[in-house]
């Protein structure tokens, strides 16, 4: 499915939801206390920013280094260190991505991108619970797979460091169970090299945003 259709399904879905949600919990139910953990089980859309520099030698030209989007499962696990303030841990498994170079696709490769972030809970007794996030993401590039022809393999740095930015929502459906909506940025490059020699040839930025609905349950 097209990231643009999986973005509209999910806010679709969404959109939907948050008017039955909103019924979802009788009035004088009992109130359960809120736990110090929460784990969050969310589809993810991820769409690369698609930046790189053009290849003189190959007259190829900038920003022509594409990586495909791709909707997949995430896991996160938070502990509240006070009720405004939490600490999650983004984790998935390894996602490959085809890329392609002015629209010919040239290979493939992995990505496993696990996410650390401080987040600032504004309202956390709320039936509605926004918050933001910022932290650091170490993603881990694995079974390089590229090549063009007249030129070879060629190859990508194993990891990436880089900054993440957060905002998203929970909404409480029941005691302990909750609806979130997600959106982060994560700063995420590598240099593309010549695999025989290590010499770089350029630099993509992929840089993906990342649009996550799912479900939570805090204990």
């Amino acid at each position: 499915m097209p990231f643009h259709r999986s973005m509209l399904a999910a806010g679709f879905a969404l959109a939907l939801a948050l008017p039955l949600a909103a019924q979802a919990t009788p009035a004088g139910s009992t109130v359960v206390p809120d736990g110090k953990w929460m784990v969050r089980l969310r589809a993810l859309a991820l769409r690369p920013a698609d930046r790189s520099d053009a290849i003189a030698s190959l007259a190829v030209p900038a920003d022509a280094i594409t990586v495909s989007s791709k909707v997949f499962p995430e896991l996160d696990i938070t502990y509240f260190v006070t009720p405004h303030l939490a600490a999650e841990l983004v984790l998935t498994y390894p996602q490959s991505h085809d890329v392609e170079v002015a629209g010919t696709r040239i290979g493939r490769f992995k990505q496993l991108p696990p996410t650390l972030l401080a987040q600032y809970h504004f309202l956390p007794t709320a039936r509605i619970r926004p918050y933001v996030g910022a932290g650091i993401n170490l993603t881990l590039i694995s079974d390089v797979q590229l090549a063009v022809p007249g030129v070879g393999a060629l190859d990508l740095d194993d990891a990436s460091v880089g900054i993440a930015g957060q905002v998203g929502a929970d909404l409480r459906l029941a005691p302990r169970w909750f609806l979130n909506a997600d959106a982060k940025w994560v700063q995420l490059g590598s240099d593309v090299k010549l695999a025989a020699s290590g010499t770089r040839v350029s630099s993509v930025g992929i840089d993906p945003f990342l649009l996550s609905v799912g479900l939570g349950y805090r204990f």
